[in-house]
């Protein structure tokens, strides 16, 4: 098994990557494990409207003893039961989704390589990198069109909180990356590598 972190901030293209990654491989050999599954559940009695206010990008949004111990499960060959999260209600739901154990686990996420525990676990570990500006213009777009948030309020958010969360917490983890992507799932070549590293691996190990 080899286990992949896909890291990046907000509208770089990590989603982008990621389906990259699976057109290269047969399905059944890759499981995605997306950090925002792992939002820790709305505190009881809190009203919608300040559960919208709160700030989740940081690194305390997140259950990361869960996200942790799913992922070791995993590598022990257990399969897992996977939380779901429900952005507009801001809490977690109560369906779960079932993951088997495969030979490439991928975590995806803004924050996937922020904590060593979690990069420990990590064979191979990714930053999608992309300008300020572009993450902007598709953060607009996510939201407008996905959240019914209008461009102003996306805006102010993006200013308030999405920039200043991106220079403390995520791009530093920049530095923990083994491979640096610019232009998200546009950049063919990275990709590339990326398939050739990821078969590399799988070959060896079907060896052992």
């Amino acid at each position: 098994m080899i286990v992949i972190g896909i890291a990046g901030g907000t509208g770089s293209g990590k989603t982008t990557v990621v389906r990259k990654i699976m057109e290269q491989l047969p399905a059944n050999q890759v499981s995605i494990i997306p950090q925002d599954s792992y939002y820790k559940r709305a505190p009881e009695g809190v009203a919608l409207s300040e559960l919208r206010k709160m700030n989740y990008d940081h690194p305390d949004a997140f259950d990361w003893d869960l996200l942790e111990q799913q992922i070791k499960e995993l590598k022990e060959g257990r399969a897992i039961e996977q939380p779901t999260y429900s952005v507009p209600i801001c809490d977690r739901l109560p369906e779960t989704i079932h993951v088997e154990p495969t030979n490439v686990i991928i975590i995806e996420g803004i924050m996937a390589l922020y904590r060593k525990e979690m990069r420990d676990m990590m064979d191979l570990r990714i930053y999608v990198d992309a300008d300020s500006d572009e993450r902007l213009i598709r953060v607009i777009e996510r939201d407008v069109v996905e959240r019914g948030r209008t461009a102003r309020v996306v805006m102010d958010r993006y200013l308030k909180v999405l920039k200043p969360m991106h220079r403390e917490f995520i791009e530093p983890t920049k530095e923990f990356a083994h491979l640096i992507i610019p232009q998200g799932g546009e950049n063919v070549r990275a990709v590339e590598i990326m398939k050739v590293y990821i078969e590399k691996i799988l070959r060896e190990q079907a060896k052992k």
